[in-house]
């Protein structure tokens, strides 16, 4: 009997090769894995089902909103353009668009800065100020809601974008806890040795942990970013001139006149189409550093 030539193929373990031997090994796959994907495809179905309708449901004309079929039977691309000429929705996403990029920029700096001294600064005291700030997390919106309120009112700064981004300067508990995990998946020596080149604090941060921490930083901006996207309760409680609406307030607003009206549920589902594909867009962009930082976060206490 020859043996093939090929080492690989005779080390301890391996299997042997016949001269003419050109058969594959058949893998049929695994009934587990079978159930697994079959049921992962219908939960997808299941969740995908509501944004499909939708969407269908917003090229409809307005007497088939309710008629209880999923394909329209003349397809209304012109509900698109309605909709623009019926509500000021471009200034509602520009008023969005900056709150949200403020916020995200905001959020990201300061408490990434607070996460890194978490993370990597050795101070009396670090273990209790670190449990404080978390404590903060527990603290429901509802209990500060008020006293954030009359805060604003002071300064003068209610019916602006102020309240809307300006807390997230101070930092968010969650999102400190997030890059401080980590933050601690990265090697000390790195560190070490930017210090040993004479780098201080501020140098450290900027040049060497930030760059590190974009999966993380992503993952962070795509949390802020939805909520801020979508944020009704802070709109609805600082903006009174319609001007300043985002688009989340300015849809709650459709909302009530197509109850009143009845004429507006066309309408309303086009606008929330439009309301709804940018976070989509954003998350499907930076999927894959943002599913890489949420796994890393929590590798090493």
């Amino acid at each position: 009997m020859a043996i093939s030539a090929n080492p690989e193929a005779t080390s301890v373990g391996a299997p042997v090769v016949l001269p003419g031997d050109r058969r594959q090994p058949k893998r049929l796959p695994a009934l587990g894995s079978v159930a697994i994907y079959g049921g992962l495809t219908v939960l997808a179905i299941i969740f995908c089902a509501p944004f499909v309708w939708l969407v269908l449901t917003s090229l409809k004309p307005a007497d088939e909103i309710f008629a209880g079929t999923w394909l329209p039977s003349e397809w209304r691309w012109d509900n698109y353009a309605a909709v623009f000429d019926s509500a000021p929705v471009l200034r509602w996403m520009w008023n969005t668009l900056v709150i949200t990029v403020l916020a995200v920029v905001a959020v990201l700096m300061s408490s990434s800065l607070v996460a890194y001294g978490f993370a990597r600064v050795r101070f009396r005291g670090r273990g209790m100020l670190f449990a404080l700030v978390m404590g903060t997390y527990l603290l429901p919106g509802a209990v500060t809601m008020i006293p954030t309120f009359l805060i604003w009112n002071e300064l003068g700064a209610v019916n602006t974008f102020w309240p809307l981004w300006a807390g997230n300067l101070f930092g968010s508990a969650f999102y400190i806890f997030m890059l401080r995990q980590f933050m601690l998946t990265i090697p000390q020596d790195l560190v070490d040795s930017a210090r040993i080149d004479g780098a201080g604090f501020l140098r450290i941060y900027w040049t060497l942990m930030l760059p590190l921490l974009k999966p993380a930083l992503v993952a962070v901006a795509i949390f802020e970013a939805n909520a801020k996207w979508d944020d009704f309760m802070g709109p609805l409680i600082y903006l009174n001139s319609p001007d300043n609406y985002t688009l989340a307030l300015g849809l709650g607003n459709l909302k009530a006149q197509a109850e009143a009206l009845g004429t507006l549920w066309s309408l309303l589902m086009t606008a929330s189409v439009i309301f709804t594909i940018p976070m989509m867009v954003l998350f499907f962009m930076f999927q894959r550093y943002f599913m890489e930082g949420v796994t890393h976060t929590g590798i090493k206490g």
